[in-house]
């Protein structure tokens, strides 16, 4: 979801949370995928026949690759959530994820907001 349908939609505070839940939700898939590879090894060494090894060894692979895009996707989700949180604080009076969308909202990569306290109007990148 883009930063600014998630913020019309949420509120920031609502699409930050969000963000983290699915980042770590990423992080924990990760975990089961690590889980997984060490299980599939423990059974490669176990099983002699060919095809339980052949069997293993694609578990092996599918769940390391599994295992590394979640991973870059836990890294992902949770820098663009800390990048833009921390462009959250008004410049002139310092409140926390205090604003509105501005209009226009949406410039060159960037979102218009205003504060709720002293109105002052700033960008936040994406």
């Amino acid at each position: 979801m883009r930063l600014i349908d998630g913020i019309q939609r949420f509120g920031f505070r609502k699409w930050y949370e969000r963000e983290l839940l699915k980042s770590h939700a990423h992080l924990t898939l990760t975990f089961l995928c690590a889980v997984a590879v060490f299980a599939a090894v423990e059974a490669a060494l176990t099983f002699r026949s060919l095809q339980d090894q052949i069997v293993d060894a694609l578990a092996i692979v599918a769940a390391g690759a599994i295992g590394i895009w979640a991973l870059r996707r836990y890294l992902y989700l949770l820098m663009h959530a800390e990048f833009v949180a921390n462009q959250a604080d008004c410049p002139r009076c310092g409140v926390y994820a205090r604003f509105k969308l501005a209009e226009p909202a949406e410039t060159e990569g960037a979102i218009t907001v205003c504060c709720r306290d002293c109105a002052h109007q700033w960008a936040i990148r994406e």
